[in-house]
């Protein structure tokens, strides 16, 4: 696994974690227990923190970052998953907040100062713009992002489903003995 050091701080890592050795995960990152992050994706805390609940899936070539702080934005913003979130491959995560029991479908993008509330689809391909509030209990899909309908039972169901899922399979990988 591929942990690095900035300016003296390294990432902290909750139990039962796995990293794939071809990640990078650096600086003021936290992930949570039970999280799994998958081949390719970088996680990027070295302006400003990152943190991650707790059986959060980062799949393969996302990018996780942050917006730092500057006399344009003098809070800057930091990137914060709540738990058992789905990011699906090559999303784009970038100084917003994502709450409880989200998935962010495969190649969407957040961007900087967004907040997701928990219980969301975010459709893959979906861009959410800067500043926008997505309120629970929707899909939202489309470039710029809207809400395209309510989410339905079974969906809210399966938030926890694949988070569940997901860490079955990084126990399998952390099984699994070093080659």
């Amino acid at each position: 696994m591929t942990l690095r050091t900035f300016k003296g701080t390294t990432p902290r890592l909750g139990a039962r974690v796995y990293i794939d050795p071809m990640c990078v995960v650096l600086g003021d990152v936290t992930l949570g227990d039970d999280c799994s992050v998958w081949p390719m994706t970088v996680i990027r805390g070295d302006m400003h923190r990152i943190r991650i609940g707790a059986r959060c899936s980062i799949q393969d070539g996302s990018v996780l970052h942050i917006t730092h702080a500057s006399d344009y934005n003098p809070e800057g913003y930091p990137l914060t998953l709540g738990d058992d979130v789905t990011v699906g491959h090559k999303a784009l995560l970038h100084g917003c907040t994502i709450g409880s029991r989200v998935l962010v479908g495969m190649g969407a993008t957040v961007m900087d100062g967004v907040v997701v509330e928990d219980e969301v689809i975010i459709a893959a391909g979906a861009l959410v713009t800067p500043g926008k509030h997505l309120e629970s209990g929707y899909v939202y899909a489309g470039n710029p992002a809207k809400p395209l309908r309510a989410l339905k039972e079974a969906e809210r169901a399966f938030f926890t489903y694949t988070a569940g899922n997901y860490v079955k399979l990084k126990d399998e990988y952390l099984a699994q003995p070093p080659v």
